[in-house]
């Protein structure tokens, strides 16, 4: 796959039915207190740079924010360091609440 592609909720939700799909929520600390997607990672996009090689390249990467254009940063990012398959949740996680699919608002994983 050259670069990375955009992903609708229904879309993501399908495609983790189907495969492990590795979720990385790019928001800030505060952000993330009112709720993220269940089993995503938090790496807030600033840290990026510096987190990105201990993602697993050969898993499914999603990134997210609250409206898609953090995420669509930390996609491009990715996938030009040579991610084979890297996607952006669009519309982020508003699109996703608005899909009626529901934010977990248990502790989110630590960050490596």
């Amino acid at each position: 796959m050259s670069g990375f592609s955009n992903i609708d909720p229904q879309a993501l939700q399908a495609l983790r039915s189907q495969r492990d799909v590795l979720l990385v929520d790019v928001r800030t600390d505060e952000e993330t207190k009112r709720g993220m997607l269940a089993g995503a990672r938090h790496i807030p996009l600033h840290l990026l740079p510096v987190q990105a090689e201990s993602l697993d390249r050969n898993v499914a990467v999603v990134f997210y924010c609250q409206s898609g254009a953090r995420s669509m940063q930390a996609s491009a990012f990715l996938s030009a360091r040579g991610w084979p398959e890297v996607y952006n949740l669009s519309g982020g996680v508003m699109a996703w609440v608005r899909s009626g699919l529901p934010v977990d608002v248990a502790k989110p994983d630590a960050r490596a």
